[in-house]
């Protein structure tokens, strides 16, 4: 065999696995097309959901300091790293915030 031959050889292999590498992920985006659900939700729902996951990462915050004062606990990594969630996901809220009160009074200064 030849190097040419061996260098086609090579090329006709890959390809052939390029070939069916591209039918099996064809298969499975259909797969996956047939599992994603359809519903959808509503802003105030979403919103809600938002509200609520805040709400629980600052009782979860409380709870750990709480458990950490008393003394039951003493993994401060996990009281930082709880406390960290919290605040950013009330600065992230407060900002949604501050940004739909903005956009409701450039709304109602609109003329109709």
């Amino acid at each position: 065999m030849s190097i040419p031959m061996t260098g086609l050889v090579a090329y006709n292999k890959a390809l052939a696995d390029f070939q069916s590498t591209q039918k099996s992920v064809a298969k499975s985006t259909v797969n996956l097309q047939r599992e994603i659900p359809t519903v959808q939700k509503s802003f105030g729902e979403t919103l809600t959901e938002s509200i609520k996951e805040v709400n629980n990462l600052q009782q979860a915050k409380n709870d750990m300091i709480t458990s950490f004062a008393s003394g039951e606990t003493q993994n401060v990594h996990e009281l930082m790293i709880s406390m960290q969630k919290a605040s950013v996901a009330m600065n992230l809220t407060s900002a949604v915030r501050n940004k739909v009160i903005e956009a409701y009074k450039e709304m109602s200064k609109l003329q109709f």
